[in-house]
């Protein structure tokens, strides 16, 4: 007769192994790219910031404004392709 006792303890050896490994896989992916992410969200609130300021400067907010734009499309690039790679 088979000791029940061995195959629950293997089994639940098993569950716990598993478990502690799909964690550890979630907190890296939750983890990925913390400084392009702050990054990311600086540039956005630059952009939300610079659009709440008054119009007058000589068409360098309206620039800055594009730029900061161009400059999240290429983080959010960054971050896709570090993603893929």
């Amino acid at each position: 007769m088979r000791n029940p006792w061995k195959l629950t303890s293997f089994a639940l050896a098993a569950m716990l192994a598993t478990s502690i490994g799909h964690g550890a896989l979630n907190t890296a992916a939750a983890d990925a790219q913390p400084k392009m992410h702050a990054a990311l969200d600086s540039l956005k609130s630059a952009v939300s910031s610079l659009e709440g300021a008054t119009a007058d400067k000589g068409g360098h907010r309206v620039k800055a404004i594009s730029l900061a734009k161009q400059a999240i499309s290429e983080v959010e690039q960054g971050i896709k392709f570090d993603n893929k790679n």
